[in-house]
Formats: structure tokens, C-alpha cells, sequence
């Protein structure tokens, strides 16, 4: 089911860093965050409501770009 919230994601596995790009445009990184994580946000079925409570406010991020 695609996301209202997140249009596309990707997870380097090496450094532990999860990219995030949202509809609005905006691309943030967030650090250091486990595998299962990751995993768990490709199989949510709510992205969104899924980012909400395990990923924003829990880990440091940075915006990278704006598409």
C-alpha cells in the first residue's frame, strides 16, 4: 500500500543509515538505526504511522537534500 506520508526509502546497511524521502519533497537520514528497523518499516502497513512511533524522535537525523 503506498504512503501519504513517505514517497520512497532506502537502508545502507554498513552504516546503519536510513533515507527517507517524503511526498512534500524533503530527504532526511536518520543514523544508526538497526536492521530490524528497517525491516519493519518496508513490511508496516501504515509507512507513516509506522515512522511516527519507532523512527521520528528516536534516532539523530539530518536533511540531506529537497527534491
Amino acid at each position: 500500500m503506498p504512503s501519504t506520508v513517505i514517497k520512497h526509502f532506502s537502508y545502507d546497511e554498513a552504516s546503519g543509515s536510513l533515507k527517507i524521502t517524503f511526498v512534500t519533497g524533503m530527504v532526511y537520514k536518520y543514523n544508526k538505526v538497526p536492521k530490524k528497523t528497517f525491516e519493519m518499516l518496508k513490511a508496516a502497513g501504515s509507512k507513516g504511522r509506522y515512522f511516527n512511533y519507532y523512527i521520528k524522535d528516536k534516532y539523530s537525523f539530518e536533511k540531506v537534500e529537497e527534491v
